[in-house]
């Protein structure tokens, strides 16, 4: 990123992508502009998390989240060890290393370079009783306005937790990026600490897409997990 100074700032709007938001010199830009780099990916194609055993894995992810097991076979590095593949909902792909000689965990500790959590984007709609059926199922839930969405959370049989996040507004995918970029302009305009749906809205509006609110409950801020 050239640093750019406040009075070069209009200027220098008329050479960057549509939607960089202009930050201080220490700051790092948020742009849904694509970069100058080594790499540009295509999109999104697979995550593989190292898993405990088939059974537990399949019963979690196909049984519970409703992923389809859509191939599986040994480990090309390792034949040892089986690769599940379960498709997310759209075509990309969560997979995982099993081996049915361990147990799943009873918690997780993520360290640097780990994963967190995994977050699956669900119909707003459906909402209210995908928490009612986990709910059902045994299954510990958390529910949070997340500020730029809102999300379900619970923890798969390892202890990693899953997200199950629901748009507040219609956003188109291909615009998703631009979308998100413009709303964290707004966010820093207004001083806030973290993108609403005032920024969504605004965002929304300045690209010129339709303001359409999914009716979503009313939840909390934060976490508990």
């Amino acid at each position: 990123m050239t640093p750019v100074s406040p009075a070069d700032a209009a200027v220098a709007r008329e050479y960057l992508p549509a939607g960089t938001v202009l930050c201080s010199v220490s700051d790092t830009e948020v742009s849904a502009g694509r970069p100058d780099s080594v790499v540009r990916s295509a999109g999104w194609d697979h995550v593989t998390l190292v898993g405990s055993n088939a059974e537990d894995t399949v019963e979690f992810y196909r049984d519970v989240l409703g992923l389809p097991l859509v191939m599986r076979q040994p480990n090309l590095d390792r034949e040892a060890v089986e690769h599940l593949f379960f498709d997310a909902g759209d075509g990309r792909l969560v997979t995982f290393f099993v081996d049915d000689s361990r147990e799943s965990a009873g918690g997780q500790e993520p360290g640097v370079g780990a994963v967190h959590h995994l977050a699956f984007r669900v119909e707003p709609a459906e909402l209210p009783v995908i928490r009612d059926r986990l709910l059902d199922a045994g299954h510990d839930v958390s529910e949070f306005d997340r500020g730029a969405f809102h999300s379900l959370y619970t923890r798969d049989h390892n202890g990693l937790v899953i997200e199950l996040a629901a748009d507040k507004y219609a956003i188109p995918d291909e615009r998703r990026g631009e979308v998100l970029a413009r709303a964290h302009a707004a966010r820093v305009a207004s001083g806030d600490e973290f993108v609403d749906s005032e920024h969504l809205e605004a965002a929304l509006e300045e690209l010129g897409l339709p303001v359409e609110p999914n009716d979503l409950p009313a939840a909390a801020t934060g976490r508990d997990f």
